[in-house]
């Protein structure tokens, strides 16, 4: 078996006859993954999704799926002699992922648009794609790991490189979209996915990693859910833990829980912290840290791909967050230490060791029982 693809080999470990499509987001990891399938022997195929493109992104490096981006995949494409296709699915992407991140932001809830999209048109899409070109499977340049258990079904690991490792951001992956997936890069050190690109010739291999959310291009995330929804740049009040006004913020489009900066209310004989922000009366309860402690998360649409699993789990809460010693029962993370900076909206994902067994959305939280007085 090709320990790439983890496709049947041939002679030699040649997948020749095979078909492989490559997920193209014009940037280095995705362009390797290219180069790799087609250095397998495979007929190879890369498939680039345009997602977006206005503003400043359009002539933007380092985002995906969006102008100088796209043609970076396509001189990839051509550098390596493959098939690249290009397919519009910026409506798409407008209406399942722009549009829930201004809602999620504008109902105080703090979203990953990362999970949505891939939840969305870049898994779900992709696989028809992938499906009705006939491919053998649908490769990506995430930082993941697909590792065939016991039993022989596949599952999701945490990178080998822990500071790549992109897993929190695929919790929602199903068994049946796992059985298809293939994420050649998840063995590997960034610094060799670059020096690979590099032997290459491939005219990405010193392109800078995208850092914000790709149709941000700016970093500047109340701007665009201001512009879709005008009524959650609203001032309100800023409210303590005992009722009392303590002065007014300029929207709850600039709060998520947790945050510190941007309060701006002086004296206060303990720093202040964003503890809930309620968008029906616009208020922002804010607090000591130790008001952010909670016990538990409840979920919402929770994805479970840890069959057969008994014993220990740990829950991470936030994509840079070390996972936590948790239980998970009835669709709630219990904490068995209080956890800080849990917010509704973001995603809990639950591990046992490197194995991703799944994970949900968080819609409430639990107050740990600790005094909040001041």
């Amino acid at each position: 078996m090709n320990p790439e693809f983890q496709l049947e080999a041939g002679s030699g470990g040649s997948l020749k006859g095979a078909r492989i499509v490559v997920a193209m987001s014009g940037g280095v990891d995705s362009s390797v993954v290219a180069a790799l399938a087609a250095a397998s022997g495979a007929e190879t195929i890369g498939v680039t999704l345009q997602l977006y493109d206005h503003g400043a992104a359009v002539g933007r490096k380092g985002a995906c799926c969006a102008g100088q981006d796209i043609r970076d995949a396509r001189a990839v494409a051509d550098r390596l002699g493959i098939a690249h296709y290009v397919f519009d699915y910026e409506s798409r992407f407008r209406d399942s992922v722009i549009a829930d991140f201004a809602d999620e932001y504008a109902a105080g809830r703090t979203p990953i648009p990362c999970v949505r999209c891939n939840q969305g048109v870049k898994f779900t899409d992709l696989f028809g794609i992938a499906r009705d070109l006939g491919a053998d499977c649908l490769a990506t340049g995430h930082y993941v790991r697909r590792v065939l258990g016991t039993n022989g079904r596949p599952e999701l690991h945490r990178a080998a490189d822990p500071a790549r490792d992109q897993s929190y951001f695929l919790f929602a992956t199903t068994g049946d979209q796992l059985a298809y997936l293939r994420f050649p890069l998840g063995a590997m050190p960034k610094p060799r996915v670059r020096e690979i690109a590099a032997e290459l010739g491939l005219g990405v291999a010193a392109k800078p990693d995208s850092q914000d959310i790709c149709f941000v291009p700016d970093g500047d995330y109340a701007g665009i859910v201001k512009k879709l929804r005008p009524e959650a740049a609203e001032e309100g009040d800023v409210i303590g833990l005992d009722g009392r006004v303590l002065g007014r913020h300029r929207g709850l489009i600039h709060f998520t829980v947790g945050q510190r900066r941007g309060i701006e209310i002086g004296g206060s004989p303990e720093p202040l912290y964003v503890i809930r922000l309620e968008p029906d009366t616009k208020r922002l309860i804010v607090g000591p840290r130790r008001a952010l402690a909670v016990s538990a998360a409840i979920l919402d649409d929770i994805n479970w791909i840890g069959e057969g699993h008994e014993g220990p789990i740990t829950a991470k809460v936030r994509s840079l967050a070390k996972p936590v010693a948790a239980r998970f029962e009835g669709g709630t993370v219990h904490f068995d230490q209080p956890e800080y900076g849990v917010a509704p909206g973001q995603a809990a994902v639950l591990y046992a060791g490197d194995r991703v067994l799944g994970g949900g959305w968080i819609r409430e939280t639990v107050a740990a029982e600790l005094s909040v007085a001041a």
